[in-house]
């Protein structure tokens, strides 16, 4: 059998310098101005008004000032303290509201305190322990205050980037231990507030409508203003209780001042970075760790470029491209966007055609034509030569 002609080894390892695809995207699936194709234009997301919840008119509107000024319903994991007149310590003391709702005086009488306030709590105790002629039926006899307020169960839903259930208030085991040595009446758990709860579900995605956040508790709701938080205002930032729903409207597209770190939104994101072209070898000579991937909530691909250190080195790789691997926050579809590194360095309108980040968004570096070229030279020479050398010994 021939060895293989050198020629037609060179063009077939010359065709590893080829221009990749341009990546494709499913209609509608771009959701900000900055992802579409250099003069390329593709559809993009219209905003609309924002969307009210379903089913809102099985609900009574409430101001928010009248959920501020609500009692505060009792959860599980709260801490009171019960005192009765001229107990001797059998029936007076701390209990923790229990995970089925109750508390169990003398490890008999187990009351429902789930759901209630602390003074209707406080009445039900006083007539339970009547009944049981534990106590007189004296005024002032049973007196229930407030020790501890716990983290509470909350339902976000809505355009937040990561709904469902989130707990908020919960406090640090040493925090709880300096409050069961130093009892005082009342409690403020400056952690069960509306905005806490946003954060904890991922914080409000571009498209959410800061301005239409509807808070959801027993028969009433209440349409909440958070704009403010977004340039570093005051906010209603309404004190949240077990059982309580929030749902974020949507306006349906990428706003652009939506896209910073806030009181509502994310602190942060993680970036999936690979940066496998020259002059790094791996990720790990490229410096790309965990310090690399984690971002500040608004980071440009630009700047991720230069985490994962695609920009700058040597002048023959000024043509290297990377792709941004996307999520549409709305609909959920996949986008792959494709961008020349040095044109989003040097363009003067740059800031059109270098997108946002969103939270678990992967970014991939491509080597530019002259280095693929030189590897391509490489590897010829390394395959070449030893069949030279071999022709040349067999004569």
């Amino acid at each position: 059998m021939k060895p293989m002609p050198t020629t037609l080894i060179a063009s077939l390892m010359l065709t590893g310098c080829a221009t990749m695809h341009t990546p494709r995207n499913m209609p509608g699936s771009l959701y900000a101005t900055q992802q579409q194709r250099p003069n390329a234009p593709e559809q993009v997301m219209q905003c609309h008004a924002p969307l009210a919840p379903k089913g809102l008119d099985r609900f009574v509107e409430a101001t928010p000032a009248a959920l501020v000024g609500n009692a505060d319903i009792l959860a599980d994991g709260d801490r009171l303290r019960l005192t009765i007149s001229g107990d001797k310590d059998r029936l007076t003391g701390t209990y923790v509201i229990a995970a089925d709702g109750t508390i169990t005086l003398m490890g008999v009488h187990r009351i429902m305190a789930t759901g209630q306030t602390r003074a209707a709590l406080e009445q039900v105790i006083r007539a339970r322990l009547i009944d049981a002629r534990l106590i007189r039926a004296l005024s002032n006899g049973v007196r229930l205050e407030q020790v501890e307020l716990s983290g509470v169960p909350i339902s976000v839903a809505g355009a937040v980037f990561e709904p469902g259930i989130v707990r908020v208030g919960e406090r640090q085991p040493e925090v709880r231990s300096l409050n069961i040595s130093n009892i005082v009446s009342g409690d403020l758990n400056s952690s069960r507030t509306l905005a806490v709860a946003l954060r904890a579900a991922g914080g409000l995605r571009p498209d959410g409508d800061a301005a239409a956040v509807y808070l959801f508790r027993g028969t009433h709701f209440a349409r909440i203003d958070m704009s403010a938080a977004i340039d570093g205002g005051i906010v209603p930032d309404v004190p949240v209780m077990a059982g309580d729903q929030i749902i974020v409207a949507t306006v349906g597209c990428l706003q652009e001042k939506m896209v910073r770190p806030s009181q509502i939104t994310a602190p942060g994101i993680r970036v999936y970075l690979s940066n496998l072209s020259r002059p790094a070898s791996s990720n790990s000579a490229s410096g790309i760790n965990k310090d690399a991937t984690s971002m500040p909530y608004g980071t440009r691909m630009s700047q991720a470029l230069v985490n994962a250190n695609c920009v700058g080195g040597s002048a023959m790789n000024a043509g290297r491209s990377a792709v941004l691997m996307s999520r549409n926050p709305v609909t959920g579809q996949s986008i792959v966007i494709s961008r020349r590194v040095e044109q989003i360095v040097r363009d003067r309108n740059r800031d059109a055609m270098d997108p946002w980040l969103m939270p678990g968004d992967a970014i991939a570096c491509y080597d530019s034509v002259a280095m693929n070229l030189r590897d391509v030279v490489s590897v010829i020479s390394e395959t070449v030569t030893p069949i030279v050398l071999f022709k040349n010994v067999s004569k």
